[in-house]
């Protein structure tokens, strides 16, 4: 590394930051990152001299500029692989998720570049926190993610609490809002970085604009296990790198992988439509439980107004026969007591009218009950058809269950990257299970509601016979 420092009498500051910068990113500025569709191209520069001339430094040459480009260039493909891989991909990207980490990185080298070292008693210390602590000034609402970095207990150096920032900026979908208002703000940046740094140059409003892509995905990272203070990070070009030997030599490979991912596509979409279906069963079960229970009210109800009808005609029944004995003493007496006859017709017509009134209040109440009835029948033939379905789910779930038994068995014959879809399995598996336990819950509350029907139809046999 020392051939690479330029022995000058008299070092100017120009020549420091040169230094400075070829000794903390000389991999980046021995090369050129270009961008060819897709892939990453590396070029290397023998034309690079970092001994100061005399002359002044034209853009091509300068070495501070070609680091921010390349920076810039590679932040392109991470941003661009990582939307592209989330979502073909199609769920929710984990702290696992390799283009996600690797997208941290280049942020990370992003953030640090032409950062000012600050002397402490511990050393010179050079981290992005400073910056990022800007935003809660500049924008009040990103005061909550620096307090929940803050609250993280596992966190002891500014690079972890950094890093911590940027993952959860970027589960709130505020990261390139945030990065917009800091680097817009170049009067505070200044303070932190050097005029010649990324985020103080063009390329970094162009980065900023492209996060805005991010916005698209999910992610839920978890921060309370993971050690951010101790990670090294470090580019992996070789995710981006054009390598067509190692492409045709395992096009068999990565054949067998592909139909296993789309065999796991097709199980994972019968598995969505499998849940959408328990789901409405399950809402069409709850609804006849709730219709059962208003019917179970309403039958109560009749059996009540029904009991106090009766009691209602046989008062009047009594009082008719008290009323006929009444008329027979009176016809004996009839010269003596004509008046006490008129009204005694008379409370006969009102108690002849009030048992009118009752009897059709009963035809009512027994026309309900009938239409309960059709109800209680129109309940069970439902549930037979829920009974159908429940045994269609089961059959398609034993589908399930062997197409998993074939994935397992192709997925041992694949080579060690196909663990991970081992792992999908497993998990659909146990999705199939919480199924499966669904399912005998639903099987439950069938029977249950069956039981309920049954019961519904013996009440309502046992009124028809008391109306008998």
């Amino acid at each position: 590394m020392s051939d690479l420092t330029p022995q000058s009498e008299t070092p100017t500051p120009t020549t420091d930051k040169i230094t400075q910068a070829a000794r903390e990113t000389i991999y980046l500025c021995n090369f050129r990152v270009s961008v060819d569709g897709e892939w990453l191209c590396l070029r290397e520069l023998n034309d690079i001299s970092l001994t100061p001339d005399p002359e002044p430094v034209h853009e091509g040459n300068d070495p501070i500029a070609i680091e921010r480009l390349n920076l810039m260039n590679m932040a392109k493909l991470s941003i661009k692989g990582l939307i592209e891989s989330a979502l073909n991909l199609g769920r929710t990207l984990d702290s696992d998720y390799a283009p996600l980490q690797q997208f941290f990185v280049v942020m990370e080298h992003c953030m640090k570049h032409g950062l000012k070292t600050k002397k402490t008693f511990l050393g010179q210390n050079k981290s992005f926190w400073g910056p990022l602590e800007l935003v809660e000034k500049l924008t009040p609402e990103a005061g909550e993610i620096t307090a929940s970095v803050k609250d993280l207990p596992g966190l002891k150096t500014p690079l972890g609490r950094g890093r911590a920032w940027l993952r959860l900026a970027l589960m709130q979908k505020k990261l390139s809002d945030y990065m917009k208002t800091i680097i817009n703000r170049k009067d505070l940046l200044s303070e932190f970085y050097e005029p010649n740094a990324l985020m103080m140059e063009e390329e970094g409003a162009v980065i900023a604009g492209l996060l805005v892509g991010l916005n698209v995905i999910d992610a839920n990272l978890c921060m309370k296990g993971e050690d951010l203070d101790s990670q090294v990070g470090v580019i992996d070009f070789s995710m981006y790198l054009k390598d067509g030997g190692h492409s045709s030599k395992s096009a068999e490979g990565d054949g067998q992988i592909t139909a296993i991912l789309d065999q796991k596509n097709y199980v994972e979409e019968l598995n969505r439509h499998l849940s959408a279906s328990v789901n409405n069963l399950q809402a069409k079960v709850d609804a006849l439980e709730k219709s059962n229970t208003k019917l179970t009210e309403e039958l109560a109800v009749a059996n009540n107004r029904i009991i106090t009808l009766q009691e209602d005609v046989e008062r009047v029944k009594e009082e008719s026969s008290f009323h006929l004995e009444s008329r027979k003493a009176l016809r004996s007496d009839s010269a003596a007591d004509g008046h006490a006859l008129g009204e005694t017709r008379k409370q006969l017509k009102e108690e002849t009218l009030l048992r009118l009134d009752v009897e059709k209040e009963l035809e009512v109440q027994i026309g309900m009950k009938q239409e309960m009835e059709l109800s209680m029948k129109m309940l069970e033939k439902d549930i037979c058809e829920k009974q159908d379905a429940l045994v269609e789910l089961r059959q398609q779930v034993e589908d399930l269950r062997a197409i998993n038994q074939q994935l397992i068995h192709k997925s041992q014959s694949t080579d060690a990257g196909s663990k991970q879809k081992s792992e999908v399995i497993g998990r659909l598996e146990d999705k199939i299970n919480q199924m499966s336990g669904t399912i005998k819950q639903l099987e439950t509350s069938d029977k249950h509601l069956v039981k309920q029907a049954r019961n519904l139809n013996s009440a309502a046999g046992k009124l028809l016979q008391l109306q008998q």
